[in-house]
């Protein structure tokens, strides 16, 4: 066998041969520590499915504005941010009940809210994708 070494800055890269490179099973990624794929997987896919948060920017907004979503709205709006992340959107307008939500889709979070009554000239920026609800 070839004794060639391959450096990777000033520490040699070794083969695998010889070493333990077999999956760690559940009690033993317990003990060290470490997270599986499935697990890390399970956990993205928990992560991405929860409820939308409101910026403090954003409940600012729907205080001052006195505008108010009901626990249907916000399922709704969960409905619509799950709809708009498969279709690869980043920041959204969502328009609902004559109100104008601002989401970031990727975060889940309402960035800005706007009722009918705003915006002197309703141009809304910064957002590649809409939905009416």
């Amino acid at each position: 066998m070839d004794d060639t070494r391959v450096f990777m800055g000033s520490m040699p890269i070794l083969p695998t041969q010889g070493r333990n490179t077999r999956l760690l099973t559940e009690p033993e990624k317990q003990v060290s520590g470490q997270l599986s794929f499935q697990a890390y997987l399970q956990s993205a896919r928990e992560k991405q499915s929860q409820d939308v948060t409101f910026s403090s920017h954003a409940q600012n907004r729907l205080q001052e504005r006195n505008i108010n979503l009901s626990a249907e709205d916000l399922a709704r709006l969960n409905s619509t941010i799950d709809k708009l992340a498969k279709k690869g959107a980043r920041e959204s307008l969502v328009y609902m009940q004559e109100v104008a939500l601002v989401v970031s889709v990727a975060n889940r979070t309402v960035i800005t809210a706007l009722n009918k009554l705003q915006g002197a000239d309703n141009i809304i920026t910064n957002i590649d994708s809409a939905a009416i609800i």
